[in-house]
């Protein structure tokens, strides 16, 4: 560990950055005064957290990669499962960091982030009927919000927790009124966000939330009391 943490620290220093190469094994014996094992252990460790690949052969070795969510989304779906958290804790998370996602979105959001919300609510509207193409569209709605409101650790929470955020894979289903409901909430966001009127979005973004808890407690307050498990999330 104090390996790993000493070529992530030289990674800093040098602002290395995905596709970039580490120096080759023998450099790296030197540098760190340790012995192969060690410093294989320590390049296994980072590459299970996503920072790095090890690749084989000619011109191969270790190359720095940028971490997916699916690291941070194992990592919470392992604490939560250890704590018996329920579903409704996601729930309860997405209605207090979403609408602040969506007013701190409505300050920087680009014109490209814009049409892309356009696009995802559109295939939401015109879709009703196919689910697939809806859960897609709604996921990258939220997605593109989360990136827009330029808070990394923001970004990274709902990014890692889009597997299980919309709560079918707990149970829950949406029939086509619901679509058309999610949708046209959607609508609402998407207005405040051309705008740039940030209490506006915060708004239209608590709404929904709470709405969705409403949806939830109305029709499926079994699967808002179900355990979060790690096997819960998508491979």
């Amino acid at each position: 560990m104090l390996v790993a943490k000493r070529i992530m620290a030289q990674v800093d220093r040098l602002r290395l950055g995905p596709g970039d190469k580490l120096p080759p094994e023998r450099a790296m014996l030197e540098e760190y005064g340790v012995g192969r094992s060690t410093l294989r252990e320590a390049l296994r460790f980072l590459e299970l957290q996503g920072v790095l690949s090890l690749k084989t052969g000619p011109g191969g070795g270790p190359v720095l990669r940028q971490p997916s969510a699916n690291h941070l989304a194992t990592t919470l779906a392992l604490a939560l499962q250890f704590k018996d958290a329920p579903y409704r804790v996601i729930v309860e998370a997405r209605m207090a960091l979403e609408p602040m996602m969506a007013g701190l979105a409505a300050q920087s959001i680009t014109d490209e982030e814009l049409e892309d919300l356009r696009h995802s609510n559109e295939l939401m509207l015109n879709r009703p009927a196919d689910l697939d193409t809806f859960l897609q569209a709604n996921q990258r709605f939220h997605d593109v919000i989360a990136q827009a409101s330029r808070n990394a650790l923001f970004a990274s929470i709902l990014e890692a927790l889009l597997g299980i955020l919309d709560g079918t894979v707990m149970g829950i289903d949406y029939p086509p009124n619901s679509q058309a409901a999610i949708a046209e909430a959607h609508q609402e966001i998407y207005s405040r966000l051309c705008e740039h009127d940030a209490a506006g979005a915060t708004e239209a973004m608590r709404r929904h939330t709470a709405e969705y808890l409403r949806y939830a407690e109305a029709r499926y307050p079994h699967v808002l009391d179900r355990r979060v498990t790690w096997d819960m999330l998508p491979l």
